[in-house]
């Protein structure tokens, strides 16, 4: 009988994917394959209680070397598929025809022009954003050639749920892989090369955070006290409030004191109200990150090549349109879990403002909306007004793709400015000018699509 691991590996050098990307995930499939679930019991762990704030950092001055010596890298590997898409997430129109790409590009041109033109900008792509991306990207002379700002992502081949070998599937071998989750930035970035040539290029520090969270600006509070810290890894994290009880959390191991992170899959069924327990667990990760590019490549080699981030088994058919196909496992890790990877990473507390991502259609209608507005340094922030708390916003599942959206807003996105909350079950078309206030709640349930008039409910 053939060797899965043998298997796997002549599979993906044949795909052309590098040593590193390699032994990480050979390194998570062992794990799958003896059934290690990396359960973190609470018994072994303590919360993190006052952490620093951004808001107590002083204003920095004298930051354009050290913006010199920074990179700031966006994840862009997303093609927005839970949404009905079929191109990279980040080319979706958000404020004035502007696309999430478009106000990460002219956030970036801004900086750049005020503080140091040495400042770096990188997408990590996926292979099925890559094109979109470049050519979206074209139209930025000033950027220079967008191949140059681009960081690969590698793809893993899915494992068959029966006999745990790489899967076979000769109607559209495509589908035989899948992309390994935003932990691959750290095999992606060795295997490539980037890593090397960075340092070399005099790059100290490296700022990444998803491409549909426009809140996550290059703050320089954050990139001098991250310099003046002198930490390999420092983590943006928020407040968690009631509907983020089921998210993971932040949270130190008793044994090295080292920080992690816990999610849901690795917490103990007995420790579940801990886990919920939004005054002892008080953080979670907003998935930005800043990283010290020299403790990297450090670290990487420590590791001989790979660091070692549990692992998250995702179970989905091999065509994840056909649910009679066979089951499969997707391996991915997550950039964040990197925390515990490293002697003396740290955590800074900042405002939920640099946490607004885009993950459903729902999201969608509330950032298109006049809860938020677009700074002068292209930054999507919850109006001041709304005090930090966003609006509620509640769909049912016949607007879960984003034309099923465009035809509920044809008329026009509803004022949420003074909007608790919003829930939508049933067909509805808003017309032009129409005010939301306080809770509400629309149900039809009948099969003729009901106008929404302009006015306040």
């Amino acid at each position: 009988m053939p060797d899965p691991i043998s298997e796997i590996k002549f599979k993906m050098e044949k795909a052309g994917l590098a040593g590193p990307a390699i032994a990480a995930f050979l390194f998570q499939y062992r794990k799958l394959a003896r059934n290690d679930e990396g359960l973190i019991p609470e018994s072994s762990i303590e919360p993190c209680e006052d952490l620093p704030s951004i808001d107590d950092q002083p204003e920095p001055s004298g930051t354009a070397l050290l913006a010199q010596q920074t990179v700031v890298l966006k994840l862009n590997g997303g093609l927005g598929t839970s949404m009905g898409l079929e191109k990279a997430k980040s080319l979706l129109p958000v404020r004035d025809q502007l696309t999430f790409l478009d106000i990460i590009v002219r956030q970036f041109l801004r900086l750049r022009s005020e503080v140091s033109s040495g400042l770096s900008l990188l997408f990590m792509n996926s292979f099925s954003t890559s094109s979109d991306t470049i050519a979206a990207l074209s139209k930025y002379a000033e950027l220079g050639d967008p191949r140059k700002l681009e960081l690969l992502q590698n793809k893993v081949p899915k494992i068959d749920a029966m006999s745990l070998a790489p899967i076979s599937w000769p109607a559209n071998p495509a589908l035989e892989w899948c992309p390994p989750g935003h932990g691959d930035i750290y095999p992606s970035l060795l295997g490539s090369g980037l890593l090397d040539r960075l340092l070399s290029e005099g790059k100290r520090f490296l700022f990444v955070s998803n491409s549909d969270n426009l809140g996550a600006t290059l703050d320089l509070r954050l990139l001098s006290y991250f310099a003046r810290l002198g930490a390999p890894f420092l983590m943006e994290v928020t407040r968690r409030t009631g509907a983020d009880r089921k998210g993971g959390h932040l949270a130190r191991r008793k044994d090295d004191h080292r920080l992690l992170l816990r999610e849901s899959a690795q917490c103990p069924e007995k420790d579940l109200d801990a886990f919920q327990d939004i005054e002892r667990h008080r953080y979670f990760n907003t998935n930005n990150l800043w990283v010290r590019l020299d403790s990297l490549r450090a670290e990487l080699h420590r590791q001989n090549g790979l660091l070692p981030l549990p692992l998250i088994r995702n179970v989905k058919t091999v065509d994840p349109r056909d649910k009679s196909t066979p089951k499969v496992y997707q391996l991915e890790t997550a950039m964040g879990a990197a925390v515990e990877c490293f002697e003396g990473a740290a955590a800074i507390e900042v405002p939920r403002s640099r946490f607004s991502p885009v993950k459903t259609t729902a999201d969608l209608l509330a950032v298109r909306s006049d809860a938020y507005e677009l700074d002068p340094e292209f930054r999507l922030l919850l109006r001041a007004e709304r005090k930090g708390i966003p609006p509620i916003v509640k769909l049912d599942d016949r607007y879960k793709l984003v034309d099923q959206l465009e035809e509920l807003t044809a008329g026009g996105v509803p004022s949420l400015m003074q909007c608790h909350s919003l829930s939508i079950e049933g067909g509805f078309q808003f017309e032009p000018g129409v005010v939301i206030t306080g809770d509400v709640r629309f149900a039809n349930a009948f099969p003729t699509v009901q106008k929404i008039k302009a006015g306040t409910y």
